[in-house]
């Protein structure tokens, strides 16, 4: 059975896409197979993964408004055990599609209950909002990763974002939990980088992952090559981070 983990924040730009992309890659370079989920319309996780989401004729919208099956919407080993799951804009119209549907926070989990015997690990990319798509996303999930970026506003939204977990954990998935809170874009040349996790740390009653994902050129650069950052620049410090944060993933799930 996979364990199935949402990657989540109400705020945007804090590399949700960016921890889908490396985490899902490094956990799949540790030999497990991997399936990763884009719930996010604009797709970013599909073109940072070398798919064209313009050209999408099968995405997680067909799965959801069910014209197709999941398997046949699955792109399989697009790099080494992995797999995606991709989306584009016409993702969006699933809020609409969904609006009367009887079992619309739990479209995706009975689609997931199908293939997750396929894979040791699901992870899926939420959108940066409360929609129907987020809530979908962690009625399926068994746990949730939180990122957070390293700059003076990183605490806005997050106690909302608690509070939308509890609130799904308590009417829609009891066992919903949170994974761990990751910090991204960390610039050790500055002292905001450092006021910030240590005011998280002392603000949050979470579990915070020791790694930290520090700003990085080449973390920046590699989803315009379609590439997640283990295989554009291995040796790169992004690279390294996401590296020790799978490792941190699999030994907290072992």
């Amino acid at each position: 059975m996979s364990k199935v983990i949402a990657i989540a924040n109400q705020k945007g730009g804090v590399g949700k896409s960016t921890t889908s992309i490396n985490l899902s890659s490094c956990l799949a370079e540790l030999n497990k197979r991997v399936l990763v989920i884009d719930m996010d319309p604009q797709g970013n996780t599909t073109s940072g993964l070398g798919i064209d989401k313009n050209r999408l004729e099968k995405s997680v919208y067909e799965v959801l408004i069910e014209e197709e099956t999941i398997d046949d919407c699955i792109q399989k080993d697009i790099f080494r055990n992995l797999d995606v799951l991709p989306a584009n804009v016409s993702l969006s119209g699933a809020e609409i599609e969904l609006i009367d549907s009887d079992n619309r926070s739990y479209v995706l989990d009975s689609k997931i209950r199908k293939i997750e015997d396929n894979y040791d690990y699901i992870i899926i990319d939420c959108p940066p909002s409360l929609s129907i798509l987020t809530v979908n996303a962690l009625t399926t999930a068994n746990s949730v990763i939180v990122p957070i970026q390293c700059e003076f506003y990183a605490l806005e939204g997050i106690s909302q974002l608690m509070k939308t977990i509890e609130l799904v954990k308590e009417r829609l998935n009891p066992t919903l939990s949170i994974e761990g809170v990751v910090f991204t874009m960390y610039d050790s040349r500055t002292n905001l980088s450092a006021q910030v996790v240590a005011n998280v740390k002392a603000n949050l009653n979470e579990k915070i992952y020791e790694t930290v994902i520090p700003r990085n050129v080449r973390l920046a650069e590699s989803p315009s090559h379609g590439l997640p950052i283990n295989y554009y620049d291995k040796k790169s410090a992004g690279a390294i981070g996401y590296q020790q944060l799978a490792k941190e993933v699999v030994e907290c799930n072992e």
